[in-house]
């Protein structure tokens, strides 16, 4: 992965000799306005090239006498009343993507939200390129203007290259194409990157997942030559009072197993391990931002694929028991229904560490995309904690809407010759009956919260905003916040 850097400057953005100088304008009645008048002229050309200032909007003027910059990128922010850090930072986004190519680049964004801006553009700056080779390189610097006796700016940039990273390692795990990414790959790269950080680090084999009874994980892999395997990665700081287990998703190619999906749109279930590409990369930035909080991430690895050593619908499974305690059981009567097999087992085993809070994060449903589309994630839990994480998402501009989990549903996964089974048939609420499923699996008294992300932890579309095609890093951005509202005060 090639990363653009970030710097700061408190050069008069004006006088900044650079290939590019990106500035901004918010559309008004009788066209844009320039967001610093110092640019106006600039503005105003690009108004007569038909520039609006609308958000998403984009235009390339040539530098005039007004600045020393060789060109002028205008990106609209719409209406000022209506303007959020999110507007800002998709704007950011669009620049850096618009401006691949550009060696050097001078930003005025941080002048008005540094945070949004240097996320903004780290994030659009993006490009996967292991397999292909960019047709433009991205943006090599990106210098930010800000005030001279900006005191907190330093810190600000440091936080928010911090959390982009964590975003654009998860992008860099999701986008791996399964015949490089699958279990045990996924378990050696996140050890490594976890050990660098100097962070703990434990793998359970498919061997000791079947001597210690995690039958989801086991099952759902069993299909595969490539065995499953479970990660934990801990960050534990000197003095955390609190505790949080991030468990997510790891299905590194999902076929549907004997339940074998359609085959038009397969090739995109390379991502149905995000949840647990970003849990790693949350606890990760969590210990690069030193945050004053114990955080443990559980990423559940299986490959659900087909064959004559599958599971098989009708089969009877038992989920991981705390503390030695038989597990529950469950009736499958769908293999393409794994993912809250897997993450079943680890949240057991993550919850038997006795956390204060436990987050789950995953590509879990389609019935997320028919609910909420491709740019809400769906939460769903304890009332409190739901709430709070949904209004997190939303502040951070990943989108989030709270759930409910209705008690009536919960009866249609119950089984006859099991304690659960893993779906119902009527094809109602699918998305709250997987929520009920994982709720199962939660110890009483534990604030949880499940962040399904089935359409916005992955973008089959062209890039909008600072997300490119393919894998977005939805929901790091929020794990992140929601850690370090958990913590408090640090």
């Amino acid at each position: 992965m090639t990363m653009t850097t970030l710097s700061l400057t408190t050069t008069d953005p004006a006088k900044a000799r650079t290939d590019v100088l990106v500035i901004a304008a918010y559309a008004g009645s009788d066209g844009p306005v320039p967001a610093d008048p110092t640019f106006a002229d600039g503005v105003a050309a690009a108004a007569m090239t038909g520039a609006s200032g609308k958000a998403g909007e984009l235009t390339l003027v040539p530098g005039d006498g007004s600045v020393a910059a060789h060109l002028l990128a205008v990106v609209g922010l719409g209406d000022r009343e209506k303007f959020t850090p999110e507007v800002l930072r998709k704007a950011a986004g669009i620049a850096s993507r618009a401006l691949a190519g550009k060696v050097a680049i001078t930003s005025t964004l941080g002048l008005i939200d540094l945070s949004a801006a240097a996320q903004g553009h780290l994030l659009g700056a993006y490009v996967f390129d292991r397999y292909k080779t960019p047709s433009k390189a991205p943006v090599e610097t990106i210098a930010l203007s800000v005030a001279k006796n900006d005191k907190a700016a330093k810190a600000l940039l440091r936080h928010a290259v911090v959390t982009a990273e964590g975003v654009l390692l998860a992008r860099d795990l999701i986008n791996t194409a399964p015949n490089d990414l699958y279990p045990e790959s996924f378990a050696e790269r996140a050890t490594a990157a976890a050990r660098t950080a100097g962070l703990s680090v434990e793998v359970w084999d498919s061997e000791q997942l079947a001597a210690q009874g995690f039958g989801g994980i086991v099952a759902v892999g069993s299909g595969s030559a490539r065995p499953p395997r479970l990660v934990r990665i801990g960050y534990s700081p000197t003095g955390a009072k609190k505790s949080v287990a991030l468990v997510g998703k790891g299905i590194t190619f999902d076929s549907g197993g004997l339940s074998i999906k359609p085959s038009v749109g397969m090739e995109n279930m390379t991502s149905d391990m995000s949840g647990a590409a970003c849990v790693v990369a949350t606890v990760i930035a969590a210990s690069a931002l030193q945050l004053p909080i114990a955080v443990t991430a559980w990423a559940a690895l299986a490959e659900n694929l087909p064959s004559g050593s599958s599971y098989r619908p009708g089969d009877v499974i038992r989920h991981y028991g705390a503390h030695g305690a038989p597990g529950k059981t469950t009736h499958v009567l769908n293999t393409d229904a794994e993912g809250r097999l897997v993450l079943a087992d680890a949240m057991v085993r993550a919850a038997e560490e006795e956390p204060d809070y436990l987050l789950e994060t995953s590509t879990l449903t389609g019935a997320q995309v028919v609910a909420l589309g491709n740019r809400t994630m769906a939460v769903m839990g304890t009332d409190s904690l739901r709430d709070r994480v949904a209004e997190l998402a939303r502040e951070v501009g990943e989108g989030g809407w709270a759930m409910p989990l209705p008690e009536e549903l919960r009866e249609s996964i119950d089984s006859s010759i099991a304690d659960l089974q893993n779906v119902n048939w009527d094809r109602v609420a699918g998305m709250l009956v997987a929520g009920h499923f994982l709720s199962c699996f939660v110890p009483d008294g534990l604030p949880w919260a499940h962040l399904d992300v089935a359409g916005p932890a992955f973008n089959t579309g062209k890039p909008y905003g600072y997300n490119t095609s393919g894998g977005t890093g939805v929901p790091v951005r929020t794990l992140l916040a929601v850690i370090a509202d958990l913590a408090g005060p640090s």
